[in-house]
């Protein structure tokens, strides 16, 4: 047995003779015995990613610890030997330690215990440990393995950052045969021992924990778990190990587990040597890396979404801009000509387009998130029975079945943008279906436990009730590769003048701004499922105000305020044509200074948000500041972004989104100067 004492001021273990043993040899998974086995349980300290300690259970004094604890806490080795894990200066708080005492007196050991220490530098750290209880000559000493799970905190809070790789490892130290196998026992990292030839003669636990195989059905075999795409890379490393003594350290990789999984791995290994300094074996540990890579892989998505939603919101505003000139200019010529005029029904064509260009660039906004346009508590079976009767008279082939929850949650949402998530998942369906086919729609009344986790892309729900609404159709389906891409703006599947590749992404983005979460699943030929999850409020739906259908003339002196010369000279056209005095400004500097000097005259102010220099909130803020009962209609080209918003709670009395027509422009003014607030597009 090892006999712990201190030597030369420092602490260190002696050893005594060994019995006779296979050198180097595992028999029966007991662990090495002989010469060997301190060969061997040397390459592990040197390897093992993770922190390696021994402590006297009495007083909690540090015996032994590996050079990754100190690295771990910044501190040197002589800074931690010989003190004890309950000092301030290394703080386990007194419940933890009362916990761990207890909990290795009754059972012996534990396994991934999470607690938090601090070195003397200050920093804390966060760790799962797992630790044995063992007697050596008389004296209890606590053999534990840890993991620094710090990075792996703030990894999980930011959707995951690339872990550091392995560690280097601690050296030169000696430890009994029982300390031996409580290590390899306690690692959460798989350890493998081969001989040269590749044949397996140790597993621990963690392997067959990670991999399925046990030592029993691979001893003296070649483990079956290297995929042909990584063979090349691999044994290139396996050659240089064995004829050169080169160790790899964090080879990323990837093996199959027994159940056909393909599981991303993490490599280091070294070579060890017998007694006399010829090569015995290979030492490697293999970490599993597939929660750290699928995280990864979450945070490029969703950075990736968030940088293509600001390039599409943009592309958007700075598109309807250009278009409120084209409407504006076609529904001036629209009312000035006579129905029967040659050109009458061109113009009207025009319009329709410019519409349909609208609609577009609304997908591509809601897609960007660029905020709700009209919040309000709804119920969303009215939404979908609405869609469903049109889209029904359209895609007479498909057959629609409903099943909706009879007291279902209200939901805060925008019924226009909605109309549209389910208007593009009915055409998804039914494209999936050519020739006809079957469609299923149902909603629920579910909770926040009900989410899976796999649909938390950029945030946690917040706890509570919910409102889950499934689309299910029995279609081609997608494949792996589709389903990862369908959010993607101008992906499509379609064939060319089919699909713009915007339907999807905006149902994304439009369900994302309003706080809920969407999980699609679906195979080749058996269709497809997509689930909305909406939070739920307590408000009563809203009954949604009729408008008049005409604008009647109005009178009165308007400021409009644009820096775009072409959306200026338009808005004054129809201005002047619905009867209003016109004032003009170009820019949020300009604007202030009219009304500061006009403002008995102006009765309303027509103000883009989005300017250079001084944007429409400053300018709002402004004139708000002259005169608190001014009235101002807010324009933009973007939806009721989060700029818009901000704005109508400091009193703002409406919003029109650009494009808008004669018509539109009319009803708006009209509701704002007769003091009805107004959200209309």
């Amino acid at each position: 047995m090892a006999d712990y004492r201190k030597k030369n001021g420092s602490y260190d273990s002696g050893q005594e003779n060994k019995p006779a043993g296979t050198a180097g040899g595992v028999q029966n998974g007991e662990g090495a015995r002989g010469p060997a086995s301190e060969r061997i349980y040397n390459s592990i300290f040197r390897l093992a990613p993770s922190i390696l300690t021994v402590s006297r259970f009495s007083d909690g004094i540090y015996v032994d610890v590996n050079d990754a604890f100190c690295r771990c806490l910044g501190l040197e080795r002589k800074d931690i030997t010989g003190k004890s894990a309950y000092d301030p200066g290394l703080s386990i708080s007194p419940a933890t330690r009362e916990q761990i005492e207890n909990t290795l007196l009754q059972d012996g050991a534990y396994r991934n215990m999470e607690l938090s220490f601090r070195g003397i530098n200050g920093r804390s750290v966060h760790c799962l440990q797992s630790a044995e209880l063992v007697d050596i000559d008389g004296e209890k000493y606590i053999i534990a393995a840890t993991w620094d799970i710090s990075e792996r905190k703030e990894i999980e809070e930011r959707l995951k950052k690339n872990e550091d790789g392995y560690r280097s490892l601690y050296e030169n130290a000696k430890r009994s045969e029982q300390v031996y196998r409580s290590l390899l026992n306690s690692s959460a990292d798989a350890i493998v021992i081969y001989d040269l030839e590749g044949r397996a003669r140790y597993v621990s636990p963690a392997f067959t924990r990670i991999f399925g195989w046990s030592l029993e059905e691979i001893q003296g075999k070649k483990i079956p778990f290297l995929p042909e795409s990584e063979r090349e890379a691999s044994m290139k490393i396996i050659r240089r190990l064995i004829e050169e003594g080169t160790s790899c350290h964090g080879f990323e990789t990837r093996r199959y587990a027994k159940n056909g999984e393909l599981l991303d791995i993490s490599i280091s290994a070294s070579r060890y040597d017998d007694h006399e300094g010829n090569p015995e074996g290979i030492l490697v540990i293999l970490r599993n890396i597939s929660e750290r890579k699928r995280l990864e892989a979450k945070l490029m998505h969703s950075e990736r979404m968030e940088a293509i939603g600001v390039l599409a919101g943009g592309i958007a505003h700075d598109f309807n801009n250009l278009m409120m000139g084209m409407l504006g200019y076609t529904s001036l010529m629209l009312h000035q000509m006579d129905s029967s005029h040659d050109h009458y029904e061109k113009l009207k064509n025009i319009e329709k387009l410019i519409q349909s260009g609208s609609g577009l660039t609304s997908q591509l906004l809601g897609y960007a998130r660029k905020g709700k346009y009209k919040v309000a508590s709804i119920n969303l079976n009215s939404v979908i029975k609405q869609s469903v009767q049109t889209f029904a008279r359209t895609r007479k082939e498909i057959i629609i079945s409903l099943d909706l929850e009879k007291d279902l949650y209200p939901v805060e949402a925008d019924r226009g943008q909605f109309e549209q998530v389910f208007f593009n998942l009915f055409v998804n369906a039914a494209d999936a279906s050519p020739g006809g086919g079957r469609m299923e729609i149902a909603t629920q009344n579910v909770t926040s436990r009900d989410i899976p986790e796999r649909c938390f892309r950029e945030s946690l729900p917040n706890p509570g009730n919910y409102v889950l609404i499934r689309v299910k159709d029995y279609g081609a389906g997608m494949d792996r590769e589709t389903l990862e891409r369908i959010f993607d703006p101008f992906f499509t599947t379609k064939e060319l003048g089919r699909g713009t590749g915007l339907g999807l992404a905006s149902v994304y983005g439009i369900i994302s701004s309003h706080g809920g979460y969407i999980d699609v699943e679906s195979r080749v030929g058996k269709g497809a499922e997509f689930k909305l999850y909406l939070p739920a409020t307590e408000r009563k739906p809203e009954t949604a105000p009729s408008m008049d259908s005409n604008p009647s003339p109005g009178e009165g002196v308007v400021l409009i305020v644009d820096d775009e010369e072409i959306v200026l000279d338009v808005g004054k056209r129809l201005l002047n044509m619905l009867g209003y005095d016109v004032i003009e400004a170009t820019d949020g500097k300009t604007a202030i200074a009219i009304y500061k000097d006009r403002h008995k005259r102006i009765d309303l102010v027509i103000l883009d948000v989005i300017m250079p220099g001084i944007g429409g909130g400053e300018v709002f803020d402004a004139i708000k500041s002259i005169n608190p009962d001014a009235k101002i209609l807010l324009s933009s080209g973007y939806n009721m972004d989060g700029r818009v918003a901000e704005i109508m709670k400091r009193g703002s009395s409406g919003f029109i989104q650009k494009p808008f027509s004669l018509k539109d422009l009319g009803l708006n003014i009209k509701k704002v100067l007769e003091g009805v607030d107004t959200e209309r597009k």
